[in-house]
């Protein structure tokens, strides 16, 4: 594709600054940004961006499409799940191949590539690991083959019996066979305490959606993250603790980052977190918010404005299991967990960190509100840097993807579930209100979502190889 494009009239977001300016646009890559009308290209394609944001495209570390855990599997495809992302400004996911019983690393790379060919959007893969070698050279050749391959990290669970879980002595292998130039996402909860909760209130006949938050305790996430960070600094190998459900959770990482001490630890949340609370849980439609780790009492919720200094990315951890599995079951140990979030993830991260915390501000409460470069930092950039999609994807410069989040501010949308693309058939935000909608995507060069319509084909969405892991302080 060798259109020119011009992106007119919008405030562009860089890594540093707000700009008003224009978006030059050559085939798939973004020429330059320039001062608004100073380089005319005769012929060239305008998009009007005018009264809006023009963000990068979200990169989304931490979704499953498609998603078979050998016990549930979603109902979606990657169609639908890119189409989705889509609709929200993401226009990057990297989702997880998995290593099922049996396969080598490429065998499950090469399944699981297959699954991703009908895709919209560019998408990465992390590496569900589940059998290494036990003899540690040839684990680390494994592991340098997939890093080779374009997958430089790994996945791995601290609970999840039996199919995912990995005790101390598996983590602690698994870490040093990684080459330094890889890095492990990991699932925390204690797997013990998680067992123990879930089998007390089985014994007692509690297994109604109501007690599914009390089967998985905070202080199972806490611990397990902190002895994850002491195994990986034993081994000296970079972690990335996903799906932080608790202030707590958080504090812990930023203490290790506090500390100087090496490897690096990054970590995320997802809006779930500080959207909603475990009130949820005594509701009509518990089902809807069950997922693993579970919504947290109030005052262990995370405060994204408190928080947002020490996280490396919002994420989403998207499931889109249908309403049907979700009830097909009352019982909250055989009901499958996780949520749809891949379209409301950004407004929703836009409106609790930037709208309302301006709202609050006014009103004389002692909050910031996150500037806008850093909410581009935590959908986009971080996230491409640490996966290695940087300078390709994360951020609008000169050379990368023209993946642009073109973000009008000024709506207010109630969000519902037959506006959305996903086929859940719920959304667990159901009749929430967002400052601001997404009027324009595109993706490498491409107006992908204009207007709410879908303007591209399935199929056109690239693997991206990520490149070897590099800690983000050494990255130039």
């Amino acid at each position: 594709m060798d259109e020119k494009l011009i992106v007119q009239g919008g405030r562009v977001v860089t890594p540093v600054d707000v700009i008003e300016a224009d978006v030059l646009i050559d085939g798939e890559q973004i020429a330059g940004i320039v001062a608004p009308g100073s380089v005319p290209w005769p012929g060239a394609r305008v998009v009007d961006a005018g009264g809006c944001y023009v963000f990068p495209g979200v990169v989304d570390p931490h979704t499953h499409i498609q998603l078979d855990t050998g016990i549930y599997q979603t109902s979606d495809d990657w169609q639908i799940g890119t189409r989705t992302a889509a609709f929200g400004g993401v226009t990057t996911v990297v989702d997880f191949a998995t290593q099922f019983e049996g396969m080598t690393l490429p065998e499950a790379l090469d399944a699981r590539l297959k699954e991703c060919a009908p895709a919209y959007i560019d998408y990465g893969l992390h590496m569900m690991v589940t059998d290494l070698p036990r003899s540690p050279a040839e684990a680390c050749c494994w592991l340098e083959e997939l890093r080779d391959l374009g997958v430089p990290s790994i996945k791995l669970y601290t609970t999840y019996r039996p199919n995912y879980y990995a005790d101390d002595a598996e983590l602690l292998h698994t870490f040093r066979a990684m080459p330094d130039d890889m890095i492990a996402m990991v699932h925390c909860e204690n797997d013990a305490i998680v067992t123990d909760a879930t089998a007390r209130l089985v014994e007692a006949g509690h297994t109604g959606w109501a007690y599914h938050g009390q089967g998985r305790p905070p202080e199972a996430e806490v611990e397990a993250i902190r002895r994850v960070m002491h195994l990986a600094r034993a081994a000296g190998a970079a972690v990335y603790i996903v799906h932080c459900s608790t202030a707590d959770s958080i504090r812990q990482v930023k203490k290790v980052h506090a500390s100087g001490n090496t490897p690096p630890v990054y970590c995320e949340t997802c809006p779930q977190y500080f959207w909603l609370d475990d009130s949820r849980y005594a509701g009509p439609k518990a089902e809807q918010f069950i997922l693993q780790p579970p919504l947290r009492p109030e005052a262990y919720q995370v405060d994204l404005l408190d928080a947002w200094r020490s996280l490396s990315a919002v994420s989403t951890d998207h499931c889109d299991y249908t309403l049907a599995q979700k009830v097909e079951f009352t019982d909250f140990t055989r009901t499958p967990g996780g949520l749809p979030g891949l379209e409301t993830s950004f407004s929703l991260t836009y409106t609790y960190g930037v709208h309302l915390a301006q709202e609050r501000q006014a009103a004389g409460e002692a909050v910031e509100p996150i500037p806008l470069p850093e909410l581009a930092r935590l959908v986009a950039l971080e996230p491409a840097r640490i996966f290695g999609l940087y300078p390709r994807k994360g951020a609008i410069q000169p050379g990368a993807d023209a993946d642009l989040l073109i973000y009008d501010p000024a709506p207010e949308v109630i969000i519902q579930a037959d506006g959305q693309h996903t086929i859940a058939g719920y959304t667990p935000y159901e009749g929430m209100k967002v400052k601001g909608r997404v009027r324009t995507v595109l993706s490498r060069g491409m107006v992908l979502v204009e207007d709410g319509h879908l303007r591209g084909e399935p199929g056109r969405g690239q693997f991206l190889r990520g490149k070897p892991f590099v800690p983000l302080t050494s990255r130039k």
